[in-house]
């Protein structure tokens, strides 16, 4: 992995796309959520919000059942802290889905483990790494 690290920080997709001099579209915020008794991981465009109602769907929970994981879940569960979630690489194997708008991109750009860094990868790099399922998530 090719990781730049920008002491401004990148904790939010317009941070980093500017850090980087890149379209916000093209930042890969992984999100983790509780999806019923179970934690997702969203790899979204930081140019979108996820779509509870579509990931209540996707694991065909209630939508009352969907919502973001608290910090130390997250940190517990993934290993790292909020603003640095990379979409792979996790402490605990996890259901990772990609929205399907970041594979519009030859480059999109992750978060690398701090709210500091990141690194470019190929949306197919991205989906074969972590695994995930790419799919509509984003209002």
């Amino acid at each position: 992995m090719d990781v730049h690290e920008f002491p401004e920080g990148t904790k939010t997709a317009e941070d980093a796309a500017r850090a980087i001099g890149c379209d916000v579209a093209q930042i890969a915020s992984s999100l983790v959520f509780r999806a019923g008794d179970d934690l997702v991981v969203v790899v979204t465009s930081g140019a979108n919000r996820m779509s509870e109602e579509k990931l209540a769907e996707l694991r065909e929970v209630p939508e009352t059942e969907v919502g973001m994981a608290d910090a130390n879940e997250i940190r517990n569960t993934v290993g790292w802290s909020i603003g640095g979630v990379p979409p792979f690489c996790h402490d605990s194997e996890l259901p990772v889905y990609l929205d399907e708008t970041l594979t519009e991109f030859e480059t999109v750009w992750g978060a690398a483990g701090t709210p500091k860094a990141v690194f470019p990868i190929s949306p197919e790099k991205l989906r074969e790494l972590s695994g995930a399922t790419v799919a509509d998530v984003s209002e």
